[in-house]
């Protein structure tokens, strides 16, 4: 198995057929600290803090700790964990990883293979963007681990990447008659639609189809919003809030 299928087959809990972020997001912030730094660990104690963020940010709902992924991603052949007693991981405790010093990274393999095509990072970075997470976040969640990634031109990855359907986004605006699905946006320049967006209700990257049943038009801060968990949809197609959402501003309020 070569590098990009492992990280497209990464083990990850699921439930209701939606895939847990934990393992990708703690495998792109190690890509990330490696672009950075390709010799450094990253001591649990010291980062910590960062991947809870991570975690609480892009993360599902229910609370949960970075020390699952943490330990988890060792089984998956990508990362190692050693302690102060030496190699292997204590396990998923949090108390056990600081107190006796958890240190992971990349495995050497991929550390050398990294070495050796500096191209592979970048690529890998991308399987693990469009697998878990939808278009809209990636640029937020690449700032958020520090990547810095190549524009993708025509590289394509046929062994691990599904290709969507580009007549999706038409034929939802279509539908919707190029007005926002929450706020009635309807903005063109000329004859063109700008700002409106074909967004999934079940996400793409959790195997939700490209057909207009399982699409909505958004306008693009109602799509950020609505991948972001600050919206939602109700029983009788109600617009539901996060409890977890505050805004203070007029403009915050009149648009959530």
């Amino acid at each position: 198995m070569d590098w990009l299928e492992r990280a497209a087959k990464l083990r990850q809990w699921s439930r209701s057929g939606t895939r847990a972020p934990h393992k990708p997001l703690l495998f792109l912030y190690a890509l990330g600290c490696f672009q950075r730094d390709a010799d450094g660990e990253l001591r649990y104690s010291a980062v910590e803090d960062d991947l809870g963020r991570l975690l609480a940010e892009y993360g599902p709902p229910n609370r949960t700790t970075p020390a699952y992924p943490f330990h988890h991603l060792v089984s998956d052949g990508v990362w190692e964990v050693r302690t102060d007693r030496g190699p292997g991981s204590p396990g998923s405790g949090v108390r056990e990883l600081r107190e006796i010093g958890a240190a992971g990274r990349l495995t050497p393999e991929l550390r050398a293979a990294l070495r050796r095509e500096p191209s592979l990072l970048g690529r890998m970075a991308r399987v693990l963007l469009d697998l878990n997470f939808p278009p809209s976040l990636h640029g937020d969640l690449c700032e958020a681990v520090g990547l810095e990634l190549e524009p993708t031109g025509n590289e394509r990855f046929s062994a691990v990447r599904v290709r969507r359907d580009p007549r999706m986004r038409e034929q939802v605006l279509t539908a919707y008659e190029y007005r926002c699905a929450f706020c009635g946006y309807d903005g063109r320049i000329g004859a063109v639609p700008v700002g409106l967006e074909a967004a999934h209700v079940r996400w793409w990257a959790f195997d939700g189809p490209d057909d207009v049943d399982n699409g909505l038009c958004l306008c693009s801060l109602h799509h950020k919003l609505f991948d972001k968990g600050v919206l939602g949809i109700g029983d009788s197609h109600r617009i539901l809030v996060s409890q977890r959402f505050v805004g203070h501003s007029h403009a915050a309020r009149e648009h959530v």
